[in-house]
């Protein structure tokens, strides 16, 4: 949501309060700018390998007011004891370090993202007072939050429009600036989302769908309160590329004529195959428990050298050792799952949240033994659930930590 500040109606007390704490200290807005975060329902880690996801919206989100200055940044945080302010004197070459990534590089990706993709040559200086109610490192998509309300600011500040649909793909790509080779789920649920719908979002082109829950379902997140910044490690760019090496080798074996697929999702539509079939491939193609370095390279016919620059990322290259077969068969079964998901919610027939709920748990199963990106607090939250008579209940976000949907 964008609006000018002045056209705000004064009916909420928070939005309020925040709006006469920038008047206080930096005179009058200009606009007014709220992202949500998001939790995802089912469809994990399989956006950046071109699948479809069903998240929906959730009401702790991002506020944003700003006001055009000069020239340069002036970016202020509500909560100043833990992200201290930050200021930039010009746009121009604007880097992102990935050595020490903060709270406001996020921000950063989302203004770079629009500055390079309208070719803007002399920006708009902003003065940017942001307030945040997604708890960090949760898996509720904050630091996503982040990256839409930057880009929405230099659109706003710049006095430029843009559709929906391609602010959600300019901000996946943005986001990319600070290490994490993710997909564009986050992005567009925050900016596409409407009240009372989840989205079913597909991707390759980028399209959203309303779905509506089954009458009685009530969603709730609980959160472990064990943190993952997953730009701080590897083990989420790792999963990225063991992805990418297993839909290469596939592509090899199944469409030796080109070998230049780089996702899952790419290799199932040329070879035009089910969800099954394509699972009976990963069993047979891909036969190993693990596949060394070594092996790799024998399968794809390439030089270390060339998996260094094409295939691997910064963070990766000194892999030695992928679970190929696991992760390409959590793919591929938590992708079919999105769509039995999609199916039971629009024929809303008896028992749909006891399907729904056990679709759910087919899919924390397979992100813990599969993916491997479940953590004992996450597990103990499940288990802790479902005993006590919910339908479903799993991971949700990047995983090793964070938060669970029940």
């Amino acid at each position: 949501m964008m609006l000018a500040a002045e056209s705000y109606d004064g009916k909420d007390e928070r939005l309020e309060e925040f709006l006469t704490e920038f008047r206080e200290v930096h005179g009058a807005p200009e606009f007014l700018i709220r992202v949500p975060g998001r939790v995802n329902l089912i469809g994990e880690h399989i956006d950046y390998c071109g699948y479809a996801v069903h998240p929906m919206a959730i009401e702790q989100d991002v506020l944003v007011c700003l006001k055009r200055t000069e020239s340069g940044l002036e970016l202020f945080n509500k909560n100043d004891s833990l992200y201290p302010s930050f200021k930039l004197d010009i746009f121009e070459n604007l880097e992102i370090s990935t050595d020490k990534i903060q709270w406001w590089s996020y921000f950063l990706c989302g203004l770079k993202g629009v500055l390079e993709e309208k070719k803007i040559s002399k920006p708009a200086g902003l003065k940017v007072y942001i307030s945040g109610r997604i708890p960090p490192s949760a898996g509720l998509s904050s630091s996503s939050a982040l990256v839409v309300s930057a880009a929405i600011t230099a659109l706003s500040g710049n006095g430029i429009t843009m559709n929906k649909t391609e602010l959600a793909s300019l901000c996946a790509r943005a986001e990319r600036f600070i290490g994490t080779q993710g997909g564009g789920m986050d992005q567009a649920i925050e900016i596409l989302a409407k009240a009372g719908q989840a989205k079913l979002i597909e991707f390759n082109p980028l399209q959203s769908y309303d779905v509506q829950l089954p009458v009685g379902a009530v969603f709730v997140v609980a959160n472990s309160l064990q943190e993952k910044n997953k730009a701080a490690s590897n083990e989420f760019n790792s999963r990225v590329v063991e992805c990418r090496l297993a839909a290469k080798i596939l592509a090899k074996r199944l469409i030796p004529t080109n070998g230049k697929f780089r996702g899952l999702r790419d290799v199932q539509t040329a070879t035009n195959q089910s969800h099954e079939q394509m699972l009976e491939h990963v069993e047979a193609i891909l036969d190993k428990q693990v596949f060394t370095r070594a092996d790799v390279l024998e399968q794809l016919s390439i030089t270390d050298q060339f998996l260094r620059d094409e295939i691997l990322t910064n963070d990766t290259e000194n892999m030695e050792n992928f679970k190929l077969k696991q992760r390409a068969r959590h793919v591929y079964s938590e992708s079919a799952r999105v769509y039995k998901f999609r199916d039971i919610c629009h024929s809303a027939g008896d028992g749909a949240l006891r399907s729904l709920g056990e679709l759910m748990n087919f899919s924390h199963s397979s992100c813990r033994d599969d993916y491997e990106c479940s953590a004992p607090s996450l597990d103990k939250l499940v288990e802790a659930s479902l005993s006590l008579g919910a339908y479903g209940s799993r991971l949700t976000g990047v995983g090793w930590g964070e938060c669970t949907v029940i």
